[in-house]
């Protein structure tokens, strides 16, 4: 097992340093003439990022001193979603840069062709490495500080110009005698592709992350997905449950963002709050201010909570004492009877290995089966469960949508549903994205949300 976990572990090393190694290359290497201080600068960067990046994971999990956490977890967190897109644009730079120099030479080709159509004579070769500079006069070699200007010879008998011992006052670019000098050497057509490559790769991805960090920080979004249930009686028809997960307050998401969460979930007005795991990512002690403002969550039927695999990173028990004092109701493998339905809620999976994992025979099996039940239950692998135990419909999170984009790809291959509604049998599955965000404080391709379900009766 051990020469397994090594073998796994130096293949993931060695694959982050080939990506890292291609990555410079592409944006530092292939854009400069030679070794120098641009190269050695990238170098620094993406060596430094990814040590910040370990430092800020390795400073959560291990309970750091919380101003630590802060301050590796901002630019740490944020290089990993920097990292990816990099990646992710200079693979695309590849297709492109065949393209650009095609078209390349094929200008230079059109105005080497026009160059001759304009003297009626023979333009020079152009030599295909380099970009154009201009053209000079057909037939007469370009002037240069030696021979001067190349339209005559100059006679034998004439004296050359005297010679100056003293230090040339000449401006940059010009001959000792003020004539013009050659003009400096540009960059070859394979640099100069290298260069517009790497700089659009580099804003595309510094645009990306820098959107979709915008698009976490400015709070989540308030989604509405009507679910019908066969067996609502016609009283409950329009009942609305705010459905929250994946907060994961922490060093990054703090007091700020849990206001916004709560702020959008009260103007919902919802009959009732579910938030169904990940809500923090640290101690009571230290995410105790931070997670103050759900205390105003308002909902006709209360404010319910269920563990998800992170409360088990930061003191599952601890958190549950919290929120319960916070006025939010813990329901640790519990059910509870509304007026029209069961409400049931299961711990995380993760909590196995404290000894306190989903019970579904605690909290699901002696109830009336003729009732609507609706589970909390943080991650979506918990549906062959809850199918078995008769459940109506189930309320999860934890995949975050993939947060980052291609993740999502990942994310399905671990997860039967990554987002929104899905069914198994006679059980229906909502997933949400989540309204935070963890590691990155940065989303692509799946923006945060709270979900409002309007349960639907079929009787009415």
């Amino acid at each position: 097992m051990v020469v397994v976990f090594a073998l796994v572990a130096l293949t993931v090393v060695s694959v982050l340093v080939a990506a890292n190694w291609y990555v410079w290359r592409r944006l530092f290497r292939d854009t400069t003439r030679g070794p120098g201080p641009v190269r050695r600068i990238g170098a620094v960067v993406i060596a430094g990022g990814w040590a910040l990046a370990v430092a800020a994971l390795v400073a959560e999990r291990a309970g750091a001193p919380f101003w630590l956490q802060r301050v590796l977890a901002w630019p740490g967190f944020l290089w990993l979603a920097l990292s990816v897109y990099l990646l992710l644009a200079v693979l695309v730079g590849e297709v492109v840069r065949p393209l650009l120099r095609w078209f390349l030479e094929r200008r230079a080709a059109r105005r080497a062709v026009a160059g001759e159509a304009g003297t009626g004579a023979r333009a020079p070769a152009a030599d295909p490495e380099r970009i154009p500079a201009g053209t000079v006069p057909s037939g007469k070699p370009a002037p240069t500080p030696e021979t001067g200007p190349a339209s005559e010879p100059a006679p034998a008998s004439e004296p050359g110009p005297a010679p100056d011992a003293g230090p040339s006052h000449a401006p940059p670019g010009a001959a000792a005698d003020g004539r013009p000098g050659s003009p400096p050497a540009l960059p070859s057509r394979r640099l100069f592709v290298s260069r517009v490559v790497a700089g659009a790769a580099a804003a595309a991805a510094v645009g990306t992350v820098g959107h979709g960090t915008y698009g976490v920080l400015s709070g989540p979004k308030v989604k509405r997905v009507t679910v019908p249930l066969a067996k609502l009686p016609r009283a409950a028809h329009g009942f609305r449950i705010a459905v929250v997960s994946d907060i994961h307050l922490g060093p990054v998401l703090g007091r700020g963002f849990a206001q916004k969460v709560v702020d959008t979930v009260n103007s919902t007005q919802p009959d009732l709050i579910a938030v169904v795991g990940d809500l923090v990512d640290g101690s009571v002690k230290d995410l105790g201010p931070a997670a103050a403002p759900l205390a105003r969550l308002r909902a006709r039927h209360g404010a319910y909570f269920v563990t998800g695999n992170h409360e088990y990173f930061s003191g599952a028990e601890q958190w549950v004492a919290e929120v319960r004092r916070l006025g939010l109701l813990p329901l640790e493998n519990a059910r509870t009877e509304l007026p029209h339905f069961d409400l049931a809620g299961v711990n995380d999976v993760a909590g196995e290995d404290e000894g306190q994992g989903p019970d579904y025979a605690r909290a699901l099996g002696d109830r009336d089966r003729t009732r609507a039940c609706v589970l909390l239950a943080h991650q979506p692998v918990q549906i062959h469960d809850a199918v078995d135990h008769g459940v109506d419909l189930q309320l999860s999170g934890h995949t975050h949508g993939g947060q980052l984009w291609p993740g999502n790809l990942i994310a399905g291959a671990a997860n039967p549903t990554v987002a929104g509604l899905d069914r198994y049998g006679d059980t229906q599955l909502y997933v949400s994205r989540g309204a935070g965000a963890w590691g990155p404080p940065t989303r692509v391709g799946a923006p945060s949300d709270v979900t409002v379900i309007e349960l639907a009766s079929l009787r009415a």
